[in-house]
């Protein structure tokens, strides 16, 4: 039996019809979209991270202490070595606007010094019949900006013939305020110097280590291995102690400098290997590779700029580890020593329970410490957040 020709008319079965084409309708991009569709990796992360607004306060909290420690000379009332001996370990002067119910602007009341001859101790008294106006733009104590350029002017002064200590004087009669400003340098630029040194020493062995893998892989993972495995408060207490105790203060900086920066590479290794363990067998690494490119030019050109974003969220969350290590070896006697100063040797002066109890305002130091950890690691947890494509 024959099977049914189709009617007339009809398009034959397996043929292509020829009717004329017509296009599928596109939907037209808004504006919006069209600024999403064509925005670069920064911008994308850009917009994610402003969204983070604990992160964004933080970022804007690093920025002012950087910013207040880089023009310390001018913002401190005081040098950091100047001495006021008749002033040793006053108290804070409260700052007051409002004297018997009339305004005077920004001022404080001097003391008065005794001895109590029971105890020993020197007390003051607060005379609160003579406000003292703080002054504004004045000239000060000597100092050189930076190392390079001498001035004497400060953004606000004791006033004529008084003292201005807005978080005491320790030991010495040094004014707190104006060496946690100056302190405040050198802590914050060893976490950056810190960070630096393992961002390089990580980039350069877990590049290695990823790229070529195999017995190399092998290799570079039993060093961080045995790296990670070490306590490091032991081993920092032993690198510092080795130290030459005649050592200019500044080669103990970098010294201590080094030491932070050797001790925290391994995880941004880590990082650097997995990645670039999954990114090596990509076509463009592939024809890189036939073109002649050599391993050190694949690395730092090709594979390495795809994760940057990834390795400065890393890099941010690494440098409150660095500054807090400063502290401790500071603060237990074996990292920076005087002259130069740091919040870790200013804490310690209060490593007597005594003192602490007497002079609490010997601890004030500890209060940037805390708050730059604190900043650094909720912008580093925005940056990771940003940088992470699946969120």
């Amino acid at each position: 039996m024959k099977p049914a020709l189709p009617a007339e008319g009809a398009p034959l079965p397996h043929t292509v019809s020829t009717a004329p084409f017509e296009p599928y309708a596109v939907e037209q991009m808004t504006a919006k979209q069209e600024q999403v569709f064509l925005a670069s990796q920064w911008q994308l992360m850009w917009w994610k991270f402003r969204r983070h607004k604990l992160a964004v306060i933080s970022g804007i909290v690093i920025l002012l202490m950087y910013g207040a420690v880089a023009f310390c000379e001018f913002l401190a009332p005081y040098h950091y070595t100047t001495r006021n001996t008749d002033f040793i370990r006053a108290p804070r002067q409260e700052l007051h606007f409002f004297h018997e119910g009339r305004l005077v602007g920004p001022f404080v009341y001097p003391y008065a010094q005794r001895l109590n001859m029971e105890n020993l101790k020197r007390e003051y008294d607060v005379d609160r019949t003579r406000p003292q106006p703080i002054r504004f733009f004045c000239r000060g104590d000597d100092y050189t900006f930076w190392g390079l350029v001498p001035g004497n002017l400060h953004l606000f002064c004791p006033p004529e013939g008084g003292t201005l200590f807005l978080l005491g004087s320790d030991r010495l009669g040094r004014d707190v305020l104006s060496r946690i400003l100056y302190g405040g340098r050198i802590s914050l630029s060893i976490g950056l110097l810190g960070v630096g040194v393992s961002f390089v020493l990580g980039v350069i062995i877990g590049g290695i280590a990823g790229y070529y893998g195999g017995r190399v892989d092998l290799i570079v993972q039993r060093l961080i291995e045995i790296v990670q495995s070490l306590p490091h408060i032991p081993l920092w207490l032993a690198l510092a102690s080795i130290m030459p105790p005649s050592w200019s203060p500044l080669l103990v900086y970098f010294g201590i400098t080094i030491i932070l920066g050797l001790m925290d590479w391994t995880g941004l290794a880590r990082a650097v290997r997995s990645k670039l363990l999954s990114l090596r067998e990509e076509d463009y690494v592939v024809a890189a590779q036939l073109m002649g490119a050599k391993p050190a030019r694949i690395i730092g050109l090709h594979l390495i700029p795809g994760f940057m974003s990834h390795l400065i969220a890393a890099a941010t969350i690494t440098i409150p580890k660095t500054v807090l290590g400063e502290t401790a070896l500071s603060f237990l006697g074996l990292g920076l020593r005087p002259p130069i100063t740091s919040w870790g040797v200013m804490l310690n002066e209060s490593l007597n329970v005594n003192v602490v109890a007497l002079y609490p305002w010997l601890l004030y130091p500890v209060i940037p410490v805390i708050l730059i950890i604190l900043a650094f690691n909720f912008l580093g947890d925005g940056l990771r957040d940003a940088a992470d494509p699946y969120r």
